[in-house]
């Protein structure tokens, strides 16, 4: 009987860890796509329905945030100039975040959402310390971080990624005002 020499390991055929491996992605996969709709409503699943009618409350809080935050920079920078080359840039972020809040994922509102109703404007302030002003800037910065973070969970898609960008931006803010000193 000749001797041959075994075949190499990609000629005998798939790996058990490669087939199993396979069926349990398979498996996973075809969940996943089953938890996807549950079929009772051309809408979506009623977790879809219900971050698609929370948009709006979670737009309006969050274009209300960005303009709290900014009015508090521009307090801050009214009252301390020594800082204004410090702060603009970050100022800038929080209107850009302003603007995209405004313009929003108007595709993921309701047909029939009408238009949250602004909110009561809070008058800034800037702490007589340039110090304090930074660390109350940082404060407003980490809350408002932490609220988005908390919202991104009830937010559709679109407006998740938006918020959960805005709140990272927010964190790399606070840091910049307190740990990040120049």
């Amino acid at each position: 009987m000749p001797l041959t020499p075994p075949l190499p390991r990609s000629a005998r055929g798939p790996r058990r860890r490669t087939v199993l491996t396979g069926a349990v992605t398979g498996a996973v996969s075809a969940a996943l796509l089953t938890g996807c709709s549950d079929g009772s409503a051309p809408g979506g699943t009623a977790a879809e329905r219900a971050r698609s009618a929370a948009a709006p409350r979670l737009l309006a809080a969050a274009r209300t945030g960005s303009e709290r935050l900014l009015a508090r920079y521009d307090a801050v920078i009214a009252a301390h100039p020594p800082l204004a080359a410090r702060l603009k840039p970050l100022r800038k972020q929080v209107a850009m975040h302003l603007s995209a809040f405004t313009s929003g994922p108007a595709e993921e509102l309701p047909p029939n959402a009408a238009p949250p109703a602004p909110a009561p404007q809070v008058s800034p302030h800037a702490a007589a310390d340039p110090e304090a002003a930074l660390r109350g800037l940082a404060d407003a910065e980490r809350d408002l971080a932490a609220r988005r973070g908390k919202d991104l969970l009830e937010a559709p898609g679109e407006l998740a990624r938006l918020l959960a960008s805005a709140a990272a931006a927010g964190a790399a803010h606070a840091y910049l005002l307190t740990e990040g000193k120049k």
